[in-house]
C-alpha cells in the first residue's frame, strides 16, 4: 500500500502562483511515475504533469511553460510549481503514483480569481 499526503492548495489572484507537494509513503519501493491530474467542476479528469522514476517529465500542453513538476527522491516527494496561473487552472488537483497500481490522494482545491 502506498500512501499519498497533499498540500499546497488555496485561493489565488490570476498570475499569482502556487506550489503543491505530494508526499508518499509505504511500498514505494516499486514507484515508477509521479503526478498531477486535475478536475473542474463538470469536466473530465485530465493529466496536468508526471515525472518518472528517471526524471523523465510529461505535461499537458495547456500548462507547458507556467507548470513545473519535481521530485525529492530522498523525501519521495513530488512537487507541481504553477506559476501565471489563470481562471482556467481552477480545479481539484489530485496526487497519482503509480507502482503496480494506481494510487491517488485525497485531492487539493485550486482556485484562481480574475
Amino acid at each position: 500500500q502506498v500512501q499519498l499526503v497533499e498540500s499546497g492548495g488555496g485561493l489565488v489572484q490570476a498570475g499569482g502562483s502556487l506550489r503543491l507537494s505530494c508526499a508518499a509513503s509505504g511500498s514505494i519501493f516499486s514507484l515508477r511515475t509521479m503526478g498531477w491530474y486535475r478536475q473542474a467542476p463538470g469536466k473530465e479528469r485530465e493529466l496536468v504533469a508526471t515525472i518518472t522514476k528517471g526524471g523523465s517529465t510529461n505535461y499537458a500542453d495547456s500548462v507547458k511553460g507556467r507548470f513545473t513538476i519535481s521530485r525529492d527522491a530522498a523525501k519521495n516527494t513530488a512537487y507541481l510549481q504553477m506559476n501565471s496561473l489563470k481562471p482556467e487552472d481552477t480545479a481539484v488537483y489530485t496526487c497519482n503514483v503509480v507502482t503496480f497500481r494506481d494510487y491517488w490522494g485525497q485531492g487539493t482545491q485550486v482556485t484562481v480569481s480574475s
